[in-house]
């Protein structure tokens, strides 16, 4: 994908772009893996790496550190590393937005029907908080391209990630 990037990019577009995406325990226990990659897939992203893991609290600790000095930081550790997730990267044009856009807000009771968190989950924030859940909203998708950079770093090493073309790039490229 790095000649696709490149070239992409010496046409002037510059535009196609990888998120991170994890599936958080409760979207593994609710056998809801396969319905949300279908999500994407749809609308032609594409999936570059991806692995089903059960992280330890200093993973966590490092994925969710900009949250650390947050009061809910504890919570999303715990929740994190309470069982398998399902992480994968995706990669298209405007990847980051438009993953954000698929997901949903932070709190699914914002959240529209139609995307993955207005569907799948109802909760909001505030009282995940107050029942000390850690936030059950499903999924996480990176919040930018900066720290998406930094999340596939993190979870993903460099022979991890794939390069190979779909039927929907012909239709990009």
């Amino acid at each position: 994908m790095e000649q696709e990037i490149q070239a992409g990019k010496a046409r002037g577009y510059g535009m196609i772009e990888r998120s991170l995406v994890i599936i958080k325990p409760d979207g593994v226990e609710r056998c809801l893996v396969g319905e949300i990659i279908k999500r994407f897939e749809n609308t032609g992203l594409k999936i570059v790496g991806m692995k089903m893991v059960w992280i330890d609290k200093k993973f966590a600790e490092q994925h969710y550190k900009a949250h650390k000095s947050k009061p809910f930081f504890r919570e999303l550790v715990d929740f994190i590393t309470e069982g398998p997730v399902v992480t994968f990267i995706l990669e298209g044009v405007h990847a980051v937005d438009n993953v954000r856009r698929l997901v949903g807000t932070t709190s699914p009771h914002e959240s529209p029907p139609g995307t993955i968190r207005g569907d799948f989950a109802h909760l909001s924030m505030a009282y995940a908080s107050k029942i000390g859940s850690g936030g059950k909203n499903v999924i996480h998708a990176s919040g930018s391209k900066k720290e998406a950079d930094e999340e596939i770093k993190l979870w993903f090493k460099k022979d991890e990630i794939h390069s190979y073309t779909t039927v929907h790039e012909k239709h990009v490229f």
